[in-house]
């Protein structure tokens, strides 16, 4: 029996980071999304280890001012990509309105840090997340791309061709056989 999973990545990751550092033994406060205060100094050697401990769970401990505004542009578009209603506003107004700085400068900062665009990430991410809807639920090409909030089908296969050098077609048709054979070679 196939079960299918839909879960929160922003609640995970603060249930995670709120654990462990609850096990370690540290006083904090949870500021907002991604961002907690030490109620106490933590020497630089413990840091250390808690660089350690989160990244066992893909979780980094961002230091460097740029770095954590991009971090804080990544997780406002994966935010936005993972909305299960699609948004009526561009994704350039969602991000500005989210972190309450305007858009070029985002945009600038985001180029700077990663050498990539703000358009280009949130395509991987729409990509990506396609990826998962044909493999993961039964939605068809349609509802994905509206699902992703793109105008037609065609913008949404233009995209995935592009990011991923082949059609969804093609790309259903690699998931299907490797079910068929997984199928085949079970007891």
């Amino acid at each position: 029996m196939k079960v299918y999973l839909k879960f929160d990545y922003t609640q995970l990751t603060k249930k995670i980071v709120e654990e462990k550092l609850s096990e370690l033994g540290y006083k904090y406060s949870s500021i907002g999304f991604g961002e907690f205060n030490f109620l106490e100094k933590v020497p630089s050697g413990k840091i250390n280890e808690l660089t350690g401990v989160f990244r066992e769970y893909g979780i980094e401990i961002v230091e460097n001012q740029k770095s954590v505004l991009v971090q804080k542009i990544k997780d406002a578009i994966v935010e936005m990509v993972n909305n299960d209603a699609p948004l009526n506003i561009k994704s350039s107004v969602f991000i500005a309105e989210k972190l309450n700085l305007s858009y070029a400068y985002l945009s600038n900062v985001f180029s700077e840090v990663t050498y990539t665009s703000i358009e280009n990430f949130i395509i991987i991410q729409k990509i990506e997340l396609a990826k998962q809807l044909m493999i993961n639920t039964p939605l068809n090409l349609t509802e994905i791309s509206i699902q992703l909030n793109y105008s037609s089908v065609a913008h949404l296969s233009t995209q995935f061709k592009h990011t991923t050098g082949m059609t969804p077609s093609s790309f259903q048709k690699i998931i299907q056989k490797r079910r068929a054979l997984s199928n085949k070679n079970k007891p």
